[in-house]
C-alpha cells in the first residue's frame, strides 16, 4: 500500500514461444481520493502500449466499501514486447492529482523465474469419481497460443493411454471475456473414462510444437475456481487480434461512461447492459465509417401531449446516432402547442429533423400514417414518443444491410423503468419465428422496414388501433424477401403508469385488437384457423388452432419392450381420452421376454382394428425401430411416441395434427410433464453440452419461462423424439432416423435434416402429455455402456452438425451463455 493508492497484484504471467511473446499482470488497485486512473508500463525503460481490461473486483470492494464508489478497481494488463531479452518491467499508476506510485517492478532475474515457454494453455475446471461406477469425468478447456491444433488423452501412471470418450464443448464464456477469438471457441472438453481405485491419472495435451501433462486431481466444481482459472490462462494473440475496446476507448473516458460494469458472479441484468452497450470511442469509429450502402433511415413518430423530458429523451437518442443519414418525422397530434414549441426552440437547426403539427388527433395510426408521409427514407423504422434508442441502433441496422438488402430488420430490446432509471426486463429475441410472432408480438422495436414494402403493403391501419404495429409486421413479413434479426439491446421501451408496459389492464382494447390483426393475417396467407386470446394474466398471448379438414389418418408408432402397464397407460389414454379418433397405432415389439406383454398385444388387436403388432427381432436401435415401424404406416403422419407417455388434453393429438399439416411445417413436438407436473420438454436448443438441452427442463406446468415462450407456440430447431409428428412424406424424403444414432441424438438429427429443408419445427405448447422418463431405457448417466454409446453418439453428431454448433442455434439468442444454462447472460 502507499500514501495515495491501495494495491495488489494478484498473477504474473510472461509467456515466451516461438510465435508469441507476452507478459500478463491480473491486480487491483483504487485511488484513496476517489479519482480516476491512469496506467503506464515500460519495458527497458521504454514506454509500451498494452491492452487494459478493467473487471469488477467485489471482494475487494467489500472490503474497502468505505473507500469506493465502484466495484470495479481489478484489471487485466496484457504487452506484447518486441525485444528478444527483457531486462525491465515496469508498471505505474497516476491520479488526476499528479501522484504516481509503481505496482509493479521485475528484473530480468524475476523474469527469467516466470517466464513460461508452452504454447498450450488450459484450465481443469472439474475432475469427478463416482465410485459406485469407477467413472472418471473430466471438464475444462484447452487451446495453442501458436493456433495448433490440440488432442488430448488420458494417461495412466505408466503413461499407457486410457480408453476414453470425449466430447468438445464450445466456450462462449471465453469469447465474451475476450480470451479468445470466435473462431475458436471450440476448445471445450468434456472427458469421461473409467478407472481402476487407487490408480493415478493424467490428462495430456499435444500440439504440433509441444505438449503438457497434468496429474488430475479431485476437485469441486466451483463457479469462482473457474472464472480466477480464466484470469490465469488468457489467449494473448487473440485479445491483440480482438483489440479490446477499453484500450481504445480510454481509461478516463470508460469509467466515466462505464461506471458500473458487470460481474461474472451476478446476473444483474442492468450492469450486463452497461458493460455491452456500445462505448464513447466506439462511436467515435462508427462516425467516421464509410458504407457502400448507405441508405437513410426514416424514422416515424406519432407524438400526443408528451412530457417534455420523454421528448428530449427520445429526439437526442436519434440525433445523437453514430450513423448520420437518418431522418426523423413527427407528427404532433397534441391539444396544445407545447411540442412544437419544445422542437422549434431547441432543434430548429437540425435539417434532419421534419415535423408537422396536425389539426386533429387522427388516432395512434392516422398519426403515424401523417408521420410516414413526410418519410423520404430507403427504410422506415417505428418508434414510439416515449421510447429511447440506443446511439448505435442505425449503424447496426446499416451494418446488416452491406450484406444483404433484407427488407425487414429487428433487434433486442428492454424496458427503461421510469421510476428508478434502471433497464429492466430484456427481451433476447430468437430469429425470425413464424410461430412466436402468431402467439404474440414478440418482434416490437426496433422495427425497420424497407421503404418500397411499405408503398407495396399500406401504411398502419387505424382498424387495427392499440396493436397497428402488430397488423403492420404481419403485413410486412407476409411480403418481406427475407426477415433479419439483429441479436442487440438498441431500444429501450419506457415503463411508466400510462404505458401498456407498465399496465397491461389499462388498454385492453389493445389485445382484442391484436387478435384481430392474427385472423386478418391467416385471412390473407389462406390459413384456416381460429384465434383465441389467452386469459388473464396472459395478456397479449395468442393460441391459434389450426384446422385439421379432412382429418387425415395418423400413425402413431410406440416402440416397446416388456413394461404393460407403461404401455397400457399410454394406450389407455389414446382410446380414453384422445377426442381425434383417426389414428392407428403400430407396436414395434423389440425382444421382450415376458408373457404378459405378449398376451396383451394379442388383447390389443382384438380389441382394436387400428392396432397393429410388429416385430423387430434385432439389438435395439431406436432409430432402426422407427424407421421399420413406418413403413408398414397407412397414414400421412407419424407420430413417434414413447411407450411411457400418456395424453392429458383430450385435443393434444389434434393440436399437434393441425400444426403439421401446414404446409411449411416438417415437425411438431409437444409439451411433456414429468409425474410431478414440473416440465420434462419444451423445446430443445442446439449446443449445450456440445450437443443438445431442453430449454425448461424442470420448471413448473403454468410457468411462463423466459419471455412467456414455455406456455405458447413457437419454433425451435429441435424438439424431443418421446412425442414428436411429422409428415410422412419429409419422413421419406429425409431418409427417416439416422440409424447410427440408435439411443441418442436420432431426434434432434431427425430435426435438423427437416430444417436444413426449409420446413419449420414447431414446439406446441397446448398438446399436453406425461412422460414418465425412465421407467423403461433411459439414460444413465453412471452405467459405463450407457454413457460410452451416448457419448459416441455425440462424437457423430458433432461431425455431422459442425456449422449449426460452430454458429449458434438460430431459434437461441447469442448473448446467453450457452455454458451458464438455458438463459443466462
Amino acid at each position: 500500500m502507499s500514501e495515495n493508492f491501495c494495491y495488489k497484484i494478484n498473477l504474473v504471467k510472461y509467456k515466451h514461444t516461438s510465435k508469441s511473446q507476452y507478459i500478463f499482470v491480473n491486480g487491483w488497485c483504487f485511488s484513496k481520493n476517489k479519482s480516476n486512473l491512469d496506467y503506464s508500463l515500460k519495458i527497458n525503460d521504454k514506454e509500451y502500449e498494452f491492452d487494459f481490461l478493467p473487471i469488477l473486483r467485489m471482494d475487494v470492494f467489500k472490503k474497502y466499501k468505505d473507500f469506493l464508489d465502484t466495484n470495479k478497481v481489478g484489471f487485466y494488463v496484457r504487452v506484447y514486447p518486441s525485444e528478444d531479452v527483457i531486462n525491465s518491467f515496469i508498471l505505474s499508476v497516476f491520479d488526476k492529482d499528479g501522484n504516481e506510485q509503481n505496482l509493479l517492478s521485475l528484473d530480468k532475474d524475476a523474469l527469467d523465474q516466470i517466464e513460461d515457454n508452452c504454447p498450450i494453455e488450459f484450465a481443469i475446471d472439474s475432475y469427478e469419481i463416482d465410485k459406485t461406477s469407477n467413472l472418471a469425468k473430466v471438464h475444462g478447456w484447452a487451446y495453442s497460443v501458436d493456433c495448433e491444433d490440440i488432442s488430448i488423452q488420458i494417461l495412466d501412471s505408466n503413461d499407457k493411454e486410457v480408453d476414453s470418450t470425449i466430447r468438445i464443448v464450445n466456450r462462449t464464456d471465453l469469447v465474451d471475456l475476450h480470451f479468445i477469438e470466435e473462431d475458436r471457441k471450440a476448445c471445450g472438453f468434456q472427458i469421461s473414462f473409467s478407472l481402476l481405485q487407487g490408480q493415478k491419472y493424467y490428462i495430456n495435451f499435444i500440439s504440433k510444437s509441444s505438449s503438457k501433462k497434468v496429474m488430475l486431481k479431485k476437485r469441486t466444481h466451483s463457479r469462482i475456481r473457474l472464472l480466477r482459472s480464466y484470469i490465469l490462462n488468457v489467449n494473448p494473440e487473440n485479445i491483440k487480434k480482438a483489440g479490446i475496446y477499453l484500450k481504445r476507448n480510454g481509461m478516463k473516458g470508460f469509467l466515466k461512461r462505464l461506471r458500473y460494469g458487470v460481474s461474472p458472479y451476478t446476473s444483474n441484468y442492468s450492469d450486463w447492459l452497461l458493460a455491452n452497450r456500445v462505448s464513447a470511442k466506439d462511436l467515435e469509429i462508427q462516425e467516421s465509417k464509410k458504407f457502400s450502402y448507405a441508405p437513410k433511415i426514416s424514422v416515424i413518430v406519432a407524438t400526443f401531449n408528451t412530457k417534455e423530458s420523454y421528448l428530449k429523451d427520445m429526439i437526442d437518442s436519434v440525433v445523437n446516432q453514430s450513423y448520420a443519414n437518418w431522418q426523423l418525422c413527427i407528427a404532433d397530434g397534441s391539444t396544445d402547442d407545447r411540442v412544437q414549441k419544445y422542437i422549434e426552440e431547441n432543434y430548429s437547426k437540425e435539417q434532419r429533423i421534419q415535423f408537422t403539427k396536425l389539426d386533429d388527433n387522427y388516432g395512434i395510426a392516422g398519426n403515424m400514417n401523417k408521420a410516414l408521409e413526410l418519410a423520404t427514407g430507403d427504410y422506415v423504422g417505428l418508434y414510439d414518443h416515449d421510447d429511447i434508442l440506443e446511439l448505435d441502433c442505425f449503424y447496426e441496422i446499416v451494418s446488416a444491410l452491406q450484406e444483404y438488402r433484407y427488407d425487414v430488420l429487428y433487434t433486442d430490446e428492454d424496458k427503461l423503468d421510469d421510476d428508478t432509471k434502471k433497464y429492466v426486463d430484456p427481451n433476447f429475441k430468437p430469429d425470425y419465428s413464424e410461430d412466436l410472432l402468431r402467439s404474440h408480438n414478440y418482434i416490437t422495436h426496433f422495427f425497420c422496414v424497407n421503404k418500397k414494402l411499405i408503398d407495396e403493403v399500406g401504411g398502419l391501419r387505424s382498424e387495427f388501433d392499440g396493436s397497428q404495429d402488430y397488423d403492420f409486421i404481419f403485413r410486412c413479413v407476409e411480403k418481406a424477401n427475407k426477415v433479419h434479426h439483429i441479436p442487440k439491446i438498441l431500444y429501450h421501451w419506457r415503463m411508466h403508469m400510462q404505458s401498456t408496459a407498465q399496465n397491461p389492464e389499462s388498454k385492453m382494447y389493445c389485445y382484442e385488437a391484436g387478435k384481430k390483426a392474427i385472423e386478418a393475417h391467416y385471412q390473407r396467407t389462406g390459413v384456416q384457423a381460429k384465434v383465441e386470446m389467452m386469459p388473464k394474466p396472459y395478456y397479449g398471448l395468442y393460441h391459434t388452432i389450426y384446422s385439421t379438414q379432412d382429418n387425415p389418418l395418423v400413425s402413431i408408432l410406440i416402440p416397446n419392450m416388456n413394461h404393460k402397464d407403461v404401455l397400457k397407460t399410454c394406450i389407455d389414454s389414446l382410446y380414453k381420452v384422445n377426442n381425434y379418433k383417426n389414428f392407428e397405432v403400430i407396436i414395434i415389439e423389440n425382444n421382450s421376454t415376458e408373457q404378459e406383454i405378449f398376451d396383451y398385444y394379442d388383447q390389443l388387436q382384438e380389441d382394436h382394428e387400428n392396432i397393429k403388432v410388429v416385430k423387430w427381432e434385432k439389438e435395439f436401435n431406436y432409430s432402426a425401430i422407427n424407421n421399420f415401424g413406418a413403413k408398414f404406416a397407412k397414414g400421412d403422419y407419424l407420430l413417434l411416441l414413447n411407450n411411457d407417455t400418456e395424453m392429458i388434453k383430450p385435443d393434444a393429438l389434434s393440436e399437434m395434427l393441425g400444426c403439421c399439416m401446414r404446409p411449411e411445417v416438417g415437425v411438431v413436438g409437444a409439451k411433456l410433464l414429468y409425474a410431478d407436473d414440473t416440465i420434462q420438454h419444451a423445446g430443445v436448443v442446439i449446443g449445450f453440452s456440445g450437443y443438445a438441452g431442453h430449454v425448461f427442463n424442470g420448471i413448473g406446468k403454468d410457468d411462463l419461462g423466459f419471455m412467456m415462450r414455455a406456455i405458447i407456440n413457437c419454433n425451435y430447431s429441435s424438439v424431443t423424439g418421446a412425442c414428436l409428428m411429422t409428415k410422412k412424406s419429409i419422413f421419406e424424403e429425409v431418409g427417416g432416423l439416422d440409424e447410427k444414432f440408435q439411443v441418442a441424438c436420432n431426434d434432434v438429427d431427425y430435426c435438423l435434416k427437416v430444417r436444413e429443408k426449409d420446413y419449420l419445427v414447431v414446439y406446441d405448447a397446448f398438446s399436453l402429455w406425461h412422460h414418465y422418463e425412465s421407467k423403461s431405457r433411459g439414460y444413465d448417466d453412471n452405467n459405463k455402456e450407457k454413457m460410452w454409446r451416448f457419448n459416441h453418439e455425440v462424437e457423430i453428431f458433432q461431425k455431422k452438425w459442425p456449422e449449426i454448433l460452430a454458429n449458434g442455434d438460430p431459434y437461441y439468442n447469442k448473448n446467453f451463455r450457452i455454458e451458464n444454462g438455458p438463459f443466462v447472460l
